[in-house]
């Protein structure tokens, strides 16, 4: 394909936020190969729908694909619905419960909802595993798992790790490696692309495409995008994530909260600008000629424009900085109503709030002793004043403006 970059520009592209390329002298030759014949690469990364949504972190792979298929290669986004049946082992210390078809079935349609903000659908393959898995009939199936030892199956870190700790091991887990591998037999791949914590499946794709006669795939490993906290993995588990079906506002705020070191490993991952770019913008930030805000900031509607659009992105920064830069009520504030006898009483002709209950009924807090916690600490304001007192007077009906740290709601008390 005559549209395809110089080798060597695509190589850099490709490598961009790469943990490892194994091997990437095998990825220049069929690169090679691919700019003299025109034919694309076939570059897969699978997903199993094992949860309903996704966070920035799940991206890094999808943008990684995106990357090839700007280079003209065919990006195949392969759901894993039926190695999701066994749930993938990697990192667990226990046997993952199995999800029901319908969940399955249910969580798959909304990753395509999801993945096409940043693939071309036009030009993406979807694939479902269970079009071959289903298909291994039983002397398929003791074929495919007679070119593995047990022996090799207890080389895999978590599973040696739960064997050595005397934790059970379902037999199902360790037949995820061999169904994960045989994915790439059956799409003839020539990459797969997965976290630092897939390499041992990515290399059994690796070992049985050769044991069927193909010529090994490449394996792409990315990095496991760090969390708003900077030190563990983006997960929901953890609360330090981005949800990209969150709303532009709540995107911006999150991705504001980030520190200067961690933005530039969001740049380097979560968009497609070049490393080349990117150090340009670094310079310009240690000399002074770019504020670090404002590089923040533009990384911030750079990537809630992927998944909204440039308006929504231009209208969080300003209700951002209504917010906590001009101290000013942003517009579409949250607004809740509440009422007065929940969170009050009357006193001496006016109304008595206790304004711990008024914080946690508003959501701004987890529970009342928590709200107070915020309030001694100089976190609340009462429309835009500090309020360290427990108490607040008002008249009834009243409106009042609530910000709790960076969240802001417009209460209603009737």
């Amino acid at each position: 394909m005559s549209s395809f970059r110089p080798i060597d520009e695509q190589l850099a592209y490709l490598r961009k936020g790469s943990v490892e390329i194994i091997r990437e002298s095998d990825l220049r030759e069929r690169l090679e190969k691919s700019f003299k014949s025109g034919k694309p690469l076939r570059i897969k990364a699978g997903f199993d729908p094992t949860a309903p949504d996704l966070h920035l972190g799940h991206t890094v792979l999808i943008r990684k694909l995106k990357h090839f298929q700007d280079l003209g290669h065919t990006v195949i986004f392969l759901i894993g619905d039926g190695t999701g049946l066994i749930g993938d082992p990697t990192g667990r210390n226990a046997t993952r419960p199995p999800l029901t078809r319908e969940q399955l079935d249910a969580n798959a349609e909304t990753y395509k909802a999801q993945v096409f903000k940043i693939l071309d659908e036009q030009k993406t393959e979807v694939r479902y595993n269970t079009e071959w898995l289903f298909k291994l009939n039983y002397e398929g199936f003791v074929r495919l798992t007679a070119k593995f030892t047990v022996s090799q199956m207890l080389e895999r870190e978590d599973f040696n790790k739960r064997f050595n700790e005397e934790k059970p091991i379902s037999v199902h887990e360790l037949l995820y490696p061999m169904m994960q591998g045989y994915d790439s037999v059956a799409l003839e791949c020539d990459v797969e692309l997965g976290g630092t914590d897939q390499k041992f499946n990515l290399l059994m794709g690796r070992k049985l495409q050769q044991d069927y006669g193909f010529p090994p795939q490449i394996v792409l490993t990315m990095p496991l995008l760090e969390g708003l906290d900077g030190e563990r993995k983006m997960s929901k588990s953890y609360g330090n994530y981005v949800g990209i079906t969150e709303t532009a506002q709540e995107m911006f705020g999150k991705l504001m909260s980030i520190s200067d070191l961690l933005m530039w490993r969001y740049y380097e991952l979560l968009t497609d600008f070049t490393i080349a770019e990117i150090e340009k913008w670094k310079a310009d930030v240690s000399s002074g000629a770019l504020h670090p805000m404002r590089a923040k900031k533009d990384l911030a509607k750079r990537i809630i424009a992927d998944f909204h659009s440039v308006a929504e992105a231009e209208a969080a920064e300003d209700n951002w900085a209504r917010q906590f830069q001009k101290d000013e009520v942003p517009e579409n504030l949250e607004e809740v109503v509440i009422h007065a006898s929940d969170v009050g009483s009357a006193a001496d002709g006016n109304f008595r709030i206790k304004l711990d209950k008024l914080i946690a009924q508003a959501g701004l807090a987890d529970s009342n002793s928590d709200a107070q916690r915020k309030i001694k600490a100089g976190s609340v304001k009462v429309n835009g004043e500090s309020h360290k007192e427990l108490h607040l007077e008002a008249a009834i009906p009243v409106e009042i403006v609530l910000r709790v740290g960076r969240k802001m709601k417009k209460v209603s008390l009737t």
